[in-house]
């Protein structure tokens, strides 16, 4: 089967190009021909602009001064820019460019399957989720979604008539989180709750990624370390991250967008594969982060999910709780003991890989229907 899969495939996070990644690689091995739809529209092209602009200060002598101000610090982050274009050269096998879905319906992919998902290609808050494109509007083949993610237990208000509308394009719909199948049944539509894609391979499978990757052999991987994922400069992933290290005498590293300056070692300009191999050698996982989350639970390692400030935690709660780990979600007022405690991968596994079967069977199912 020719398919062809829609999603924030190059937004210079890892777990978007990680699910982008694993979607594509699961559905080559079970035999189709698989490509991701390059969909770029204005408010997904910006990343590391060196020349965008608040509309405020586009004015004679203000902009220039802006400009002069922010240009630093953009030349300096642009160097996170070539990691994640090197995996999408390498491992993203993509259409060619649209940036509209006028595009794409005056000149849909040829396909027996379009895929919506996964990730938080409906996340209501974002430009994104109210966008058709991600809804399938176009093209006139067999459509599903797999793994699409809301993000948040509610639409945004004055939505809802959007979604429930455009809802209507598909022959089957997934869902990543279990909060996504109660906001489907709140708009009066009933859809599976499947795995993240990246679930999709096995550990096998990710450390042959890994088998050529620079970091994953560094000496500085294998020394104890406990691993910060952090979405957010400020808030309380700092007290924990202290706290656990101190408690089992370890370093503690950080991979993201941000330095931390609590950190022996700060990974910034790293690509997504650097990101697993970090989650794989660490002793513990302290993150905001869903995909650092699922990759810990692939790596069976240690993890403590943090709230985000941003309120975007339905995601992580769901997850959690689907594997019996609610009270992996902690504060800093967390005790020693919790700090402490080991999770009980064996009783984790068999529910993980009940979820994983369960998935396949539908994405086979609706790929080959």
């Amino acid at each position: 089967m020719k398919i062809k899969t829609i999603t924030c495939h190059d937004v210079y996070n890892s777990g978007a190009s990680l699910q982008a990644f694993a979607l594509q690689h699961y559905l080559e091995s079970q035999g189709h021909e698989v490509q991701i739809i390059d969909y770029k529209p204005d408010y997904l092209s910006n990343h590391f602009n060196l020349w965008a602009i608040n509309p405020k200060y586009n004015k004679p002598v203000l902009r220039e001064a802006y400009w002069m101000a922010k240009l630093p610090n953009r030349i300096k982050e642009r160097a996170r820019k070539k990691p994640f274009d090197q995996f999408t050269q390498h491992y993203l096998h993509l259409t060619r460019r649209y940036s509209s879905v006028e595009e794409l319906r005056k000149d849909p992919p040829e396909a027996d399957v379009y895929i919506a998902g996964s990730d938080q290609i409906w996340n209501t808050t974002l430009p994104n989720g109210t966008d058709a494109a991600f809804y399938l509007d176009f093209g006139t083949t067999r459509k599903i979604s797999y793994a699409a993610s809301f993000a948040t237990p509610a639409l945004r208000e004055g939505t809802e008539n959007f979604v429930k509308q455009h809802l209507k394009n598909f022959d089957a719909v997934s869902v990543r989180e279990k909060s996504g199948t109660k906001l489907l049944e709140s708009l009066g539509y009933t859809g599976a709750q499947v795995v993240d894609p990246v679930f999709l391979l096995s550990k096998e499978e990710w450390d042959a990624l890994l088998s050529d990757n620079h970091l994953a052999s560094q000496p500085e991987l294998k020394e104890p370390y406990i691993l910060v994922y952090n979405f957010e400069p400020k808030g309380p992933i700092s007290i924990i991250a202290k706290r656990v290290a101190k408690l089992i005498n370890c370093k503690i590293y950080s991979v993201g967008p941000y330095a931390m300056p609590y950190a022996q070692k700060n990974f910034v300009n790293n690509g997504p594969l650097d990101f697993v191999a970090l989650i794989k050698s660490a002793q513990c996982v302290v993150s905001n982060s869903f995909h650092a989350t699922v990759f810990a639970l692939i790596y069976s390692r240690d993890t403590f999910v943090v709230n985000r400030q941003d309120g975007l935690n339905q995601r992580m709660k769901d997850l959690l709780e689907d594997y019996g780990l609610g009270d992996r979600l902690i504060s800093p007022t967390a005790s020693d003991a919790q700090l402490i405690e080991h999770i009980d991968y064996s009783r984790v596994n068999p529910i993980l890989e009940k979820s994983i079967a369960n998935s396949t069977d539908w994405l086979d199912k609706n790929t080959n229907g």
